[in-house]
């Protein structure tokens, strides 16, 4: 039958998908057509991630890159290497502050209107006869999803009436101001939203609880995992957030009302998470 979209932005709004690879195969696995704004593939960003992964990922979980391949615990040289690394870098900081120079801030290389060019492009794909995508797109049923500033990109379109459903993981406005949208963009919202948070370690997990409390009337859903800002990303088929991933978008978009379980039934979420917590209003 035809597919549901997903349009997706990325962490850091940066312009490449490889840290959502696993989850976002795995999600159109079970039949949506996922659309990540960037590039889909460059050597040297695989290999950046690869060198700052067990910097950002919780000691001791089970990991896969992106890339399918294992990511062995570093050698002690190249611990070695990454300290000296780190003590160059803040010898320099520190240099730059007494000549009181103040660093331009690395500006975005995604911007949030880059979500609803895709949908556009979907869109006339589903009307090509030439294309592989001809009629095979249901465009009633269509998600964003991003993860940390993606996730303020998301809030920026939200608003566009073709989007039926919001995944938000790792992230929240909160009380800042990002990618153009602040704590004001939620009165815009009118759909169904689900936050998965890394819990209180997140650093999102402010901000994604200041969404909750400010969202007044629409249905949402907030699970926290203890898993922190990383969330099982580079675990074998993205992980449990995947699975929530995707059990949500079951359930908004293709109406598989068993999947509610998940977000609705607390039996239900006390025997297959219990180191999960749930909050959830205005079902």
């Amino acid at each position: 039958g035809r597919l549901p979209v997903i349009v997706y932005a990325n962490g850091a709004c940066f312009n490449n998908n490889v840290e959502m690879r696993l989850l976002l195969n795995e999600v159109a696995s079970h039949g949506y057509i996922a659309i990540a704004i960037g590039p889909y593939d460059e050597e040297s960003t695989v290999e950046q991630w690869k060198r700052v992964l067990f910097g950002n990922y919780p000691k001791g979980k089970d990991v896969v890159l992106a890339t399918g391949e294992r990511y062995p615990e570093p050698t002690a040289d190249q611990k070695e290497e990454a300290r000296i690394a780190q003590e160059a870098a803040r010898a320099a900081a520190e240099k730059a502050a007494k000549k009181k120079k103040k660093a331009e801030p690395e500006p975005f290389h995604t911007y949030p209107r880059q979500l609803l060019e895709a949908l556009d492009w979907i869109t006339d794909q589903n009307a090509d006869a030439n294309s592989e995508y001809y009629h095979m797109v249901d465009l009633d049923k269509v998600a964003a999803m991003g993860q940390s500033c993606g996730g303020a990109q998301t809030l920026a379109v939200a608003h566009d009436p073709r989007i039926k459903t919001c995944v938000m993981l790792n992230t929240g406005i909160g009380e800042n101001t990002m990618q153009g949208v602040d704590k004001n963009c939620l009165e815009s919202l009118h759909t169904p939203m689900f936050y998965m948070i890394g819990g209180p370690v997140d650093i999102a997990y402010k901000n994604a609880q200041g969404d909750y409390d400010n969202i007044k009337d629409l249905p949402i859903v907030m699970a926290n995992s203890l898993d922190g800002h990383s969330g099982t990303y580079y675990e074998k088929n993205g992980g449990p957030y995947a699975v929530a991933a995707r059990k949500w978008l079951d359930w908004q978009l293709k109406g598989k009302v068993g999947e509610s379980a998940m977000f609705l039934d607390d039996e239900y979420e006390a025997k297959f998470y219990p180191n999960w917590t749930f909050v959830r209003k205005n079902w």
